[in-house]
């Protein structure tokens, strides 16, 4: 039998104190924002159960197992047909097959807690490029002891977390990598560093750490390394300086004006910027997360409506941990009440017009944007699948009401770059199938044998036009939270990443934990989320009506319930338990040519340090999950890229333990021992110059 790591820390999710504490500003410490009764019976929901949604509920238990096998992808073969349980509609049975999926035939790294990125046997690998790499002209070599905030703005970086890679026409074996910047951790990349009187410099830093990196990257086909081209016309850093424009149906709202921007269009920076996606018209979007920690005076505002609308987004306390607001008053809230809501939206960049100015696109809504994953409709129109990455907080999804121009001439480019600012949003409401006192709260599986349902969409807004009664379409972008609240939408357990399968189309949402999940009186376990004080996470899929992503309706069932194996509560999707690898809180996930679902993990409660696994969707074997690599000491695996014969991680906060600091690191890598840790992008790839697992 597998034998599990022991548990370590107290935080939930496994996660350091300090990670809490930089990252999300101790969140989960804090109450709960969505404290809504969620209660509502109005015309929304029954506009959206209309007779026309029921009868493709009822049809969806077809339509979906034929739409979804119709695509192939690449050199993979056509997708098997997945199985389920009798009568479900999803899949038909398990065919015979040996040895592990195509794409996953690689001996799996067992869970350890190294200082290093582990990868199967036959793999090599190599660091792309580190925080503090030069890569504008002019800008120096990376000098710990010698940091300025003009130096950093040209350098990549700090805590990369979603990447993408795009073709590079014209310049063969390039590609060009896009990469956002979480956030930074100031003890760690600053010596003496005092979290209660940050100087000028210190924070200037940290502003020039955060944003966005474009950065052209070239491949050795002798060995399969991947390196960064530095000083690049494409090159370019956007921090917490730079401008952005609101687009869309909110850009110019009084909701957004400020002293600085009277117009209500333009925004200085963007803040922690977790996961995001890729357009198919050749663009990066990258969602804005946890940005109500760089904003202080909450408490102090008086007006009770504000005051309400700060808090359901997590502003409610004094001071800033990062203390920014010393230095720059539109992060005090007492000063400059709106500034906030200029953060928490989808960023759209062009990584190939370097002088293009990125938008932040309000049709998508406001919320910790994790993820934001576009496919097409059949006629062309693209949808955006989001999660919002809070404890009780919700599922959504945009429908542009524009399509897609193929081509790459300038025409078609800027005409795509206005689709993403005028459509439907709508938030997502699940009901279970099986009865209430079948969800106990353990994780025990209903006498159906599987957590399962249907589901609708609920609009908030079409463009200029609200859905939500009491609130205007400006209100509904600006305060999603509270629109969705005011619908009824499913609280979910920290919706994270979402990806789209290219094969199948159906989605799959990661829901990375809940520690408060049934605790006190926070809502108890349901169908979607079957487990109280939930730990370790689990994996959602769902399926459009006819396999539509503009449909009203959909049918959703949990892939995987992660955690120990050996634990009764667990669920790999019905393949033998004792044959996977235990994966606990899953974030950011990814496919591959054939079809697998590759899932990275954030906070380990397992006792191991987090990984990259990859997991059969479809055919004998789905369900099965095996571990390609770990990554060091106190470090997230984030932004996995899983090309044929490479794999890409974004290693984001290495050392991050408690009692780390630059002086007293916990961790050597990527440079060795005397050299200050710094978050970097991996590239790892077979030695024998063959596919990835197969």
């Amino acid at each position: 039998m597998r034998k599990l790591l022991p548990l370590i820390g107290s935080h939930p999710g496994g996660r350091a104190a300090l990670t809490c504490r930089y990252r999300c500003g101790d969140a989960c410490f804090h109450e709960v924002p969505n404290n809504s009764g969620n209660e509502y019976a109005g015309d929304v929901i029954a506009a959206a159960l209309s007779r026309r949604s029921v009868l493709r509920a009822g049809a969806v238990v077809g339509a979906t197992a034929a739409a979804g096998v119709a695509v192939g992808i690449g050199r993979a073969p056509a997708a098997a047909t997945p199985a389920a349980a009798p009568g479900k509609g999803w899949e038909k049975g398990r065919g015979k097959v040996r040895g592990a999926a195509r794409g996953l035939r690689f001996a799996p790294v067992a869970p350890n807690t190294a200082d290093a990125v582990t990868v199967p046997e036959g793999y090599a690998q190599n660091v792309v490029i580190r925080w503090g790499d030069p890569i504008l002209r002019g800008a120096p070599a990376f000098d710990p002891e010698k940091q300025s905030a003009k130096a950093q703005a040209g350098q990549f970086g700090y805590n990369n977390d979603f990447l993408t890679l795009l073709p590079l026409k014209g310049e063969r074996g390039r590609q060009v990598l896009f990469a956002n910047h979480e956030y930074t951790d100031e003890e760690l990349m600053f010596t003496g560093y005092d979290a209660d009187n940050p100087t000028r410099e210190q924070v200037e830093i940290a502003w020039a750490a955060h944003g966005l990196s474009v950065v052209v990257v070239e491949e050795d086909r002798r060995t399969g390394k991947l390196t960064a081209v530095p000083r690049h016309h494409l090159n370019r850093r956007f921090t917490t300086s730079s401008e952005f424009r609101l687009t869309g149906p909110a850009a110019g709202s009084d909701l957004l004006k400020t002293s600085a921007d009277p117009t209500g269009t333009r925004v200085l920076g963007t803040l922690n910027n977790c996961a995001g996606g890729t357009t198919p018209w050749g663009t990066a979007l990258s969602g804005e997360e946890n940005f109500n920690q760089y904003f202080a005076g909450a408490a102090s505002v008086t007006d009770p409506e504000v005051k309400a609308r700060l808090r359901r987004y997590g502003m409610s306390g004094g001071a800033s941990g990062r203390k920014w607001e010393r230095f720059d008053d539109r992060f005090d809230l007492t000063k400059e009440p709106n500034e906030a809501n200029r953060f928490g939206w989808v960023v759209e960049v062009d990584p190939y017009d370097p002088d293009s100015v990125p938008r932040k696109r309000t049709a998508l809504g406001r919320f910790k944007h994790e993820a934001a994953e576009p496919r097409l409709t059949a006629d062309g129109r693209p949808v955006v699948y989001m999660g919002d990455d809070e404890r009780f907080d919700y599922f959504y999804k945009f429908v542009s009401s524009r399509r897609m121009m193929k081509g790459d001439s300038r025409a078609a480019r800027e005409h795509n770059l206005t689709l993403l600012d005028e459509g439907t949003l709508y938030v997502a409401k699940l009901t279970g199938d099986s009865p209430a006192d079948g969800i106990d709260g353990s994780g025990k599986l209903p006498s159906d044998g599987e957590f399962d349902g249907s589901g609708v969409w609920i609009p908030l807004a079409t463009s200029t036009t609200s859905h939500v009664p009491g609130m205007s379409a400006e209100e509904v972008y600006v305060h999603t939270r509270l629109a969705a609240d005011k619908v009824g939408a499913t609280k979910m357990d920290r919706p994270e990443d979402v990806e789209p399968s290219p094969r199948t189309g159906r989605v799959y949402i990661a829901l990375t934990n809940n520690s408060r999940r049934g605790v006190d009186s926070n809502p108890a376990a349901d169908e979607a989320n079957p487990r109280n004080a939930n730990k370790h996470g689990q994996v959602l899929e769902l399926a459009e009506h006819w396999d539509d992503p503009a449909a009203d309706g959909f049918a959703w069932r949990l892939f995987l319930v992660c955690g120990d194996p050996e634990d009764p509560s667990t669920y790999y999707g019905g393949f033998p338990k004792d044959q996977v690898s235990p994966i606990s809180c899953p974030d950011n996930i990814a496919f591959d040519d054939y079809g697998n679902l590759w899932l990275s993990t954030d906070g380990n409660a397992l006792g191991s340090n987090d990984g990259l696994f990859g997991v059969a969707t479809a055919g004998g074997r789905r369900g099965e999950v095996r571990q390609f690599l770990t990554v060091p000491v106190g470090a997230e695996t984030c932004g996995p890229i899983i090309q044929d014969r490479r794999v890409l991680v974004a290693v984001q906060h290495p050392g991050e333990v408690d009692g780390a600091s630059y002086e007293q690191p916990a961790s050597a890598w990527p440079d060795g021992p005397g050299k200050v840790v710094r978050p970097s992008v991996v590239a790892v790839w077979r030695e024998d110059g063959r596919g990835i697992g197969a």
